[in-house]
């Protein structure tokens, strides 16, 4: 973004610089003088340079340093004539060679937005792909997951020293696939193993591949790949990983074909995978079961991981992570208050917990109480289980 901007000021830097010089160069003091006795002086062969413009003519005189001009008579005879009597002719308009930097300028600026507006309207995105180097992301951030942590602090050990791994017979996984419902964290998980693992990270969505443009999805995906490998190690985030990786339809419409194509081109960037290549890719989903059977099949994405809605004890570890910078009273117990979360997602647990934040500030109050979570059940049109908080005064 910053050679962007840096590039755009120095283009229109020199433009100004340019329109500039051309104003001062011709900055000079001209005497106007009729054309009959401009006529006389070049009879007489005391002209000595003449500047055709537009709509009036500068010339200067032999022996003489001032600068005159007259009447453009526009005949095809007149620039003849000059010659004739010895005269050095140019022909030169600065307000014609400003006015054309300013049509060059108009045509650049009309074709660059409609080019924008059909990238923007078509999807012409190829290599929009952010790389990101740190995603200020922690397992402390994340409650519970220790035995998913361990395992993918393995996994991408092997991604960071690949030829370590395949000395003792190791390969790379090239692909994960986080499945459970929405909200539970696997983008927050993805990122997380990011930053723990120092390795760029670039996150995507299904969507960012659809494209009214026919094959424009599969071209994204290669665009995806060629910027992976460039910045490896690499973690590839793909959410909504089903809106591109459904079965493919042979038999359908345009959009299954081009859902056909993108699912064909992931799997030939997939298979195209060395060890060495240091790219790995984490997809996830909310439907598992409408994945194409290659995509999901062994040596590509070769594991599945559930992340499921929290147990008791991540329940507590959340509520302790959300409630950091928070009070609870003492009229509330963690563990009935985790009971209370039952089948909550994590998500859902945060935004009650935020959102009986907000009602305990606004009732002037230091901590958070036992009506204020219940409000914010309501409010946030979550369940929860009220007969397992006991009141405790």
């Amino acid at each position: 973004m910053k050679k962007k901007i840096i590039l755009v000021s120095l283009v229109v830097a020199i433009l100004l610089a340019t329109i500039v010089i051309l104003i001062v160069i011709d900055n000079k003091k001209y005497q106007y003088v009729q054309y009959k006795d401009f006529s006389t002086d070049l009879e007489s062969g005391i002209i000595k340079e003449v500047v055709i413009e537009d709509g009036k003519v500068k010339y200067t005189q032999k022996n003489d340093s001032n600068f005159y001009y007259t009447e453009n008579p526009n005949n095809q005879e007149f620039r003849e004539k000059l010659l004739l009597n010895g005269v050095s002719v140019e022909d030169s308009s600065v307000q014609n060679t400003i006015a054309f930097i300013f049509d060059i300028l108009f045509y650049c600026f009309f074709f660059a937005v409609v080019i924008f507006a059909a990238s923007k309207f078509l999807g012409f995105t190829n290599g929009k792909f952010k790389v990101v180097k740190h995603t200020k992301t922690t397992f402390d951030d994340i409650a519970g997951m220790d035995d998913l942590k361990k395992e993918m602090m393995q996994i991408v050990d092997v991604l960071k020293n690949p030829q370590e791994y395949s000395n003792r017979g190791i390969r790379q996984t090239k692909g994960i696939i986080f499945e459970g419902n929405p909200g539970n964290g696997k983008t927050l998980f993805a990122r997380a193993l990011a930053e723990e693992l120092k390795v760029n990270f670039i996150a995507t969505r299904g969507a960012d591949f659809q494209s009214a443009m026919m094959s424009m999805g599969a071209q994204k995906i290669k665009a995806l790949f060629r910027k992976a490998k460039r910045h490896k190690p690499c973690i590839i985030f793909i959410d909504e990983f089903d809106s591109i990786g459904e079965k493919r339809n042979y038999a359908g419409t345009g959009v299954d074909k081009e859902n056909n194509r993108i699912v064909t081109t992931l799997l030939n960037e997939m298979d195209g995978f060395e060890v060495q290549d240091g790219v790995l890719v984490i997809a996830a989903t909310n439907s598992y079961n409408s994945l194409d059977q290659a995509l999901i099949r062994p040596g590509r994405f070769d594991l599945k991981y559930t992340i499921s809605n929290p147990d008791s004890d991540t329940r507590i570890k959340l509520i302790d992570l959300y409630t950091k910078s928070k009070k609870l009273s003492d009229e509330i117990d963690k563990e009935q208050l985790a009971d209370c979360f039952e089948n909550l997602t994590c998500s859902a647990i945060e935004t009650i917990l935020n959102v009986a934040s907000m009602e305990a500030s606004l009732e002037k109050h230091d901590s958070i109480g036992l009506d204020n979570i219940v409000v914010a059940s309501r409010k946030t049109n979550c369940s929860i289980n009220l007969k397992r908080i006991r009141n405790r005064r």
